[in-house]
C-alpha cells in the first residue's frame, strides 16, 4: 500500500492499470483529451504489481481493483467514477485544483 501511496503522490494523475484493462485505455485516452498528461503505472510492468493491484482492490472495496484513478493524491476511483465527474463538468475543476491543468 505504501508503494501506491507514494506512486499516487508524485504526479497530479496517475492512472494504475494493466495491459488488458480496456477500461484503463479509454481513461487515459479522456485525459489526453482534456490535456492532462497523466502517468500511467502499468502493473504488469512492474516487478511488485500483483501486490499493488490487491492492495488498491482492497483500497477501491472491489475486484480487479483497475483501473484506479489518483488526482492531487487522492483516490477518484475507476473509469466509470471519471466519467460521472466529467459529464458533471467537477473533473475540470479538480484537475485544475491538482495542478494539471491550467486553462
Amino acid at each position: 500500500m505504501d508503494r501506491v501511496t507514494r506512486l499516487a503522490s508524485q504526479r497530479a494523475v496517475v492512472i494504475f492499470s494493466t495491459n488488458s484493462c480496456c477500461m484503463g485505455h479509454t481513461v487515459t485516452q479522456l485525459f489526453r483529451q482534456l490535456g492532462v498528461n497523466a502517468t500511467v503505472v502499468d502493473l504488469d510492468e512492474d516487478p511488485r504489481g500483483k501486490e499493488m493491484e490487491k492492495a488498491l482492490a482492497r483500497l477501491m472495496g472491489r475486484s480487479p481493483g483497475v483501473p484506479a484513478v489518483f488526482i492531487g493524491g487522492r483516490l477518484v476511483g475507476s473509469t466509470d467514477k471519471v466519467m460521472s465527474l466529467h459529464l458533471s463538468g467537477s473533473l475540470d475543476t479538480m484537475l485544475r485544483n491538482a495542478g494539471a491543468l491550467w486553462v
